[in-house]
């Protein structure tokens, strides 16, 4: 059996369109703090399923010990979450994974950023017009953090500690802030959800890209190659060879393919 990719928070709305699409196409070893369903394990052996919290420290380090790369999707994923738990899910949490990471010796970290690390760009007078595809303002990930509230400051956080560990310990670090990632397009009058609009399969596709391509400290933008977008997907494209398929102006939910 090849090395397994560790993922963790496999049972949450990102795992879930990665592994639907991609769980086939990989090992496998799913790490969630509840127990998950065989139908949302999409094919992966209960043997390779951990019942943990990131912040446990030796559970973790047993997750990730023969992976070949991490993809981290846990922490807590509300915006008005409390400071308490930010600190000890994602900020506490995501160092535990990057160390376990490093003293595993694995390779490639995958880290699930926000567009909340940079939400307050978007506070700026420039607003609604950035929403709007004769607009040319893009956000493109060497643009400092900004976070709108103080789940942005978290994964900004998680991003410094990829920082760190790739400057100091020489991990593969991709960081992708995550749009709006939603089966089905946002209505049309909504102009921010359509700007960063990211579908399932265009997510998965991203993700996939990460463990494959060779980096060494990326942040790049989670989004669909919509009409419009404030969120610059250059970079994923040009070191990833991400290929997004979805545009928010044109998706339907039947252009899904069944599976």
């Amino acid at each position: 059996m090849d090395e397994p990719v560790l993922l963790t928070g496999a049972g949450g709305r990102v795992g879930q369109a990665i592994l639907s699409r991609l769980a086939d196409a990989d090992e496998w070893r799913l790490l969630d703090r509840e127990p998950i369903p065989e139908e949302r394990r999409h094919g992966v052996p209960e043997s390779e399923t951990v019942v943990a919290d990131v912040t446990d420290r030796e559970a973790v380090a047993d997750a990730v010990r023969g992976c070949r790369a991490v993809i981290h999707l846990a922490g807590d994923p509300r915006p008005n979450a409390p400071w308490d738990s930010l600190l000890a899910n994602n900020i506490d949490g995501t160092q535990t994974v990057f160390r376990a990471a490093v003293d595993a010796g694995v390779e490639k970290v995958v880290f699930a950023s926000s567009n909340h690390a940079v939400g307050a760009y978007e506070e700026d007078d420039r607003t609604p017009e950035m929403y709007r595809k004769d607009d040319e303002f893009r956000l493109d990930g060497t643009e400092l953090p900004r976070p709108s509230n103080l789940y942005g400051v978290s994964k900004a956080s998680g991003e410094t500690l990829g920082r760190f560990y790739h400057d100091h310990h020489d991990l593969s670090v991709a960081c992708v802030r995550i749009g709006n990632l939603t089966e089905s397009h946002p209505p049309k009058e909504y102009e921010r959800g359509q700007a960063m609009w990211l579908s399932h399969r265009d997510c998965a596709h991203l993700f996939d890209r990460c463990l494959v391509a060779d980096y060494g400290y990326e942040i790049v933008y989670g989004i669909s190659d919509n009409d419009r977008k404030y969120y610059s997907i250059t970079r994923a494209k040009e070191v990833l060879g991400y290929e997004p398929v979805d545009n928010s102006a044109e998706f339907t939910f039947e252009a899904e393919p069944k599976e």
